[in-house]
């Protein structure tokens, strides 16, 4: 299979998968205000309840509320179904306003309709003034209706339609260049020099871009599928049903910590503010390292601490701020937070014990981000130290996560920790005919022609000792640069080689004598054995 056609497929994957989510979504908010509605019967019947509108091929027309003898959903379902049949049928219209017990009622073509009740008035009208204004709303209603089923009324529409998609089509792709634009722009902010450190924001970011493009997607699709559906008479009614039961649930309160109520929207704007109060954080925090903590000339490692501090410390108080603006009484979160200090006790003790040891590392600082560490079988420079772990850079490119409380719990060689200049070994075998003053100015001269091999302290040569085949020395060299030792320990043995060649010591290799003794075997054998042997070995040889 091509890479085309796997790409296509990744794309509808991707299209269904997305629709297969719109869909979800939609029955579950179509749900949530049903099933709200079918247990509140009570409510319903209360003079206080909602009134429920009447409503043509799914327009409103006007609002019906609890009569005597019904409530106002049966009263809109009697009302609805009769002006269906009257749209449907091709007798013209003809509404009439009568009066019974005080009260006007309104009749069209003849078969009763509605009657206007006192809790039915608008802006405290009397019922016949309320049910003229009715009267001129069925008319208008009935009229439109009429009309949107002719054939000419539904091409025109489809034709619309068909440019609400293709507009549709043309905004899902600018939605998609407006973010990657507002990506670029805002991705330079968040640099600040440290790759693991840039990476998490970034991820952060991109996380918050894509599931706002979503958000984003899904409510333009959805709009114009309900424009659409809003477009046709057959189709109106269900639009204007889904549309109000999403409204609904979006605004249905489904948390209530302490005297607020809070609804999806809500919920899903506090999680957006969130995410912008830590990708904010980190972007004042690239500012604060880039543009001040660089001009102070301090080490990177106090650098790195000052920026995580007050990182952690804005994150701390913005979201502080920003749950007391929005209502939430933080007292009432005491109990969750007692819950989290058993859950941190009992099961979380390693992420409480990395993150204790991360503030240790931060403040105490015996390693720092710059530093040459090596702990246990990994060598390399640490990155950044973060809440839960330290991230080391290998000197073969390789990120490893360490988690804190090993830098605590474990032996670590800090190479870098306070002075950077250090001291490596280079041991080097020389046979038992070479003369020692030669050798120690052999080794003297390559070290000293080695640009990166400090002058003071001098280098210097010991005598080790005899060894079993070779005089054994040890070349000692200074240097500053703890993350170039294997490059320099190279590049020494290369000069040491070819200054010994120079000086014609020779490099012995590892020997060993062998003494072998004459005399027979210590094994005698049987004169009916050697017979045997005899008698076999001549049948071998008869046969060749």
């Amino acid at each position: 299979m091509s890479k085309t056609k796997k790409y296509k497929q990744r794309e509808y994957f991707k299209i269904w998968k997305v629709i297969l989510i719109i869909l979800a979504l939609l029955l579950y908010l179509i749900s949530v205000p049903a099933i709200a509605e079918g247990g509140s019967s009570t409510i319903a019947q209360s003079p206080k309840a909602q009134p429920v509108p009447v409503t043509v091929d799914g327009r409103p027309i006007f609002l019906l509320k609890n009569a005597e003898s019904q409530t106002a959903k049966d009263r809109v379902k009697e009302v609805n179904e009769t002006l269906k049949r009257v749209i449907e049928s091709d007798k013209a219209p003809n509404i009439k306003i009568k009066e019974k017990n005080n009260l006007p009622f309104i009749e069209i073509n003849g078969k009763y309709l509605l009657t206007v009740t006192q809790n039915d008035n608008v802006d405290s009208d009397l019922p016949e003034k309320q049910a003229e204004i009715w009267k001129d709303k069925l008319i208008t209603a009935i009229n439109r209706a009429r009309k949107e089923r002719t054939a000419e009324f539904i091409r025109s529409r489809t034709i619309f339609s068909f440019l609400i998609v293709f507009l549709a089509v043309i905004c899902h792709r600018f939605l998609g260049r407006l973010w990657k634009l507002f990506k670029t722009r805002i991705t330079p902010l968040l640099d600040s020099g440290s790759d693991s450190s840039d990476q998490q924001q970034h991820q952060m970011f991109n996380l918050l871009l894509k599931a706002t493009l979503f958000l984003a997607r899904t409510a333009l699709w959805v709009g114009i599928t309900l424009y659409i559906a809003n477009l046709f008479p057959l189709t109106s009614q269900w639009s204007f049903y889904i549309t109000n039961n999403i409204i609904t649930a979006l605004k249905e309160p489904i948390v209530s910590p302490g005297q607020n109520n809070y609804s999806i929207t809500d919920l899903l704007l506090l999680i957006g503010l969130f995410f912008g109060v830590f990708i904010t954080a980190g972007s004042i925090t690239n500012l604060l390292r880039s543009r001040v903590l660089q001009f102070l000339r301090i080490s990177r490692g106090a650098q790195e601490a000052i920026a995580v501090i007050f990182k952690y410390g804005l994150i701390a108080i913005a979201t502080v701020v920003l749950l007391q603006v929005w209502g939430i009484d933080l007292s009432s979160l005491a109990i969750l937070a007692s819950a989290l200090g058993v859950g941190i006790g009992f099961g979380f003790q390693d992420i409480a014990k990395n993150f204790g040891s991360g503030i240790v590392l931060i403040f105490e600082r015996p390693i720092q981000a710059g530093d040459f560490v090596e702990v246990g079988n990994y060598m390399g420079t640490v990155e950044s130290i973060g809440a839960r772990s330290v991230t080391i850079r290998t000197l073969d490119r390789i990120s490893i996560i360490v988690p804190n409380s090993r830098f605590l719990e474990s032996e670590v060689i800090n190479w870098s920790h306070h002075n950077p200049i250090s001291r490596i070994h280079l041991p080097v075998g020389v046979s038992y005919s070479s003369n020692p003053y030669e050798v120690k100015k052999a080794l003297l001269e390559a070290a000293e022609k080695h640009p990166e091999v400090l002058r003071v302290p001098q280098p210097q040569v010991f005598f080790i000792g005899f060894g079993d085949n070779s005089l054994d020395f040890e070349l000692l060299v200074w240097i500053d640069q703890p993350s170039h030792q294997s490059p320099i320990k190279s590049d020494l043995n290369f000069r040491i080689e070819a200054s010994l060649r120079n000086y014609k010591i020779e490099v012995p290799f590892p020997q060993r004598d062998l003494h072998v003794r004459s005399g027979g075997l210590p094994l005698k054998l049987s004169s009916e054995v050697e017979e045997a042997l005899m008698h076999m070995y001549k049948g071998a040889n008869n046969k060749e």
